[in-house]
């Protein structure tokens, strides 16, 4: 074939350049944390794979800021919810669980294959949880059927972030007895979370998304109520199972061989978050996501899109998805974007699946690499022929420069 053939294709796209990725998960991987995982492999017990797994353990509890145990696992999300779900509940126990979303949903399902009976408080797709009603469940709840809430603090695919405290305090209110089991895994390092100070007994994670590192890490931090109820529950586990992993940073506390690169890199990710201290970092999310609203609302006043959060204060700093009107099909915007553009951005899942599409702009994320991704979008939509308002990113850019000029330089 002709060196050139290839090129005169005309269903052949030639790409050059780079790709961009504002998906809400993977997210963007730090060079200096990829160069930590570039690396030879160890002897198990080689002091300094022993040195960077406590140092790790250490950062995690910094983040999710608690006192308690760690667990890290080989695994995803969905790991961290099973394990969650093994080391406290038994078959035949009642989970509460607010709906706030897709992955409200995907928890739910998760426990009631393991044999856990789940009451659902519902909820919306469009609003954050409503304390009140989660603790007027408990307080229904006279013989103490309910072991645990299970509540999603940041739901992907809603792009609404639920008030942990205010649910706490619907618990404490009550005075009921239920564990307060919370989903991290898209707030964890994007947004303020405060296990101890806010009661929660067992949180979860995963190391894609806020903690800069590639996919295949699941956490569990848990306090000493829920290590006591562990202590006391039968149900049968083995991998996930939280009291051999307690043994020390060594073979057993991971079951098994290490993730030692996933490790390394784990670390170096945590480092990268005390450097830039975790307010400035939750101060560039919450920036950078308002400057996506702003895009949006941009956009929207032509009447086919509009921001799936309907409460400003609920809105996600990680993750914004927006709503397409009937007509427009938002799984094509995603498939332009990701195909033509370059851009990876997130589609709508369970009840918005084809409805919505989601702008990432958590992890490793400046304003230039937002502004991309914004262009990215505003572009296809003039490509497909989406009604939209032009000057959506223009207002993005004037957000981020108007709280540059009253704040002072930022790194973003």
């Amino acid at each position: 074939m002709a060196p050139d053939s290839v090129s005169n294709r005309p269903n052949v796209l030639i790409k050059r350049g780079r790709k961009f990725l504002n998906t809400p998960g993977p997210t963007n991987v730090p060079q200096r944390v990829q160069n930590a995982m570039h690396r030879d492999t160890m002897d198990l017990n080689d002091p300094e794979f022993v040195e960077a797994a406590v140092e790790s353990f250490e950062g995690l509890r910094k983040v999710f800021k608690t006192e308690g145990e760690i667990f890290t696992y080989i695994a995803n999300g969905h790991g961290s919810w099973e394990a969650a779900l093994v080391n406290t509940l038994k078959p035949g126990d009642v989970a509460l669980v607010p709906e706030t979303g897709h992955f409200s949903g995907s928890w739910t399902d998760m426990a009631e294959a393991l044999g856990i009976v789940i009451q659902t408080v519902p909820g919306s797709w469009r609003e954050a949880l409503d304390p009140a009603a989660v603790g007027k469940a408990l307080a229904e709840d006279k013989e103490g059927r309910i072991k645990a809430v299970l509540v999603v603090h940041t739901d992907t695919a809603t792009s609404i972030t639920s008030d942990v405290p205010a649910v706490r305090k619907a618990m404490n209110d009550t005075g009921h007895g239920a564990l307060l089991m919370v989903d991290t895994i898209a707030s964890l390092g994007t947004t303020d979370f405060r296990m101890d100070e806010w009661g929660v007994d067992v949180a979860i994670a995963a190391s894609q998304k806020g903690l800069m590192m590639p996919p295949g890490l699941g956490f569990c931090a848990a306090n000493e109520k829920a290590i006591a109820v562990h202590k006391a529950n039968a149900n049968p586990r083995r991998y996930w199972d939280w009291t051999p992993r307690m043994a020390g940073p060594g073979y057993r506390t991971f079951c098994g061989t290490s993730p030692q690169l996933q490790i390394f890199g784990l670390r170096e990710g945590l480092r990268t978050l005390f450097e830039e201290g975790l307010e400035r970092c939750f101060e560039r999310h919450r920036v950078l996501s308002q400057a996506t609203h702003k895009a949006v609302e941009v956009w929207g006043m032509a009447g086919a899109l509009e921001l799936n959060a309907l409460v400003p204060e609920q809105r996600s700093v990680g993750v914004t998805a927006i709503r397409t009107a009937e007509g427009v099909d938002a799984n094509r915007i995603r498939e332009i974007c990701r195909d033509e553009m370059m851009v990876g951005i997130g589609g709508g899942l369970g009840d918005l699946g084809g409805k919505a599409f989601r702008i990432g702009h958590m992890g490793d994320m400046n304003a230039p690499m937002l502004y991309a991704a914004l262009a990215a979008v505003e572009s296809t939509l003039g490509y497909l022929d989406v009604p939209y308002k032009a000057g959506g990113v223009t207002a993005a850019v004037e957000h981020v420069t108007a709280y540059k000029k009253a704040n002072g330089p930022t790194t973003f």
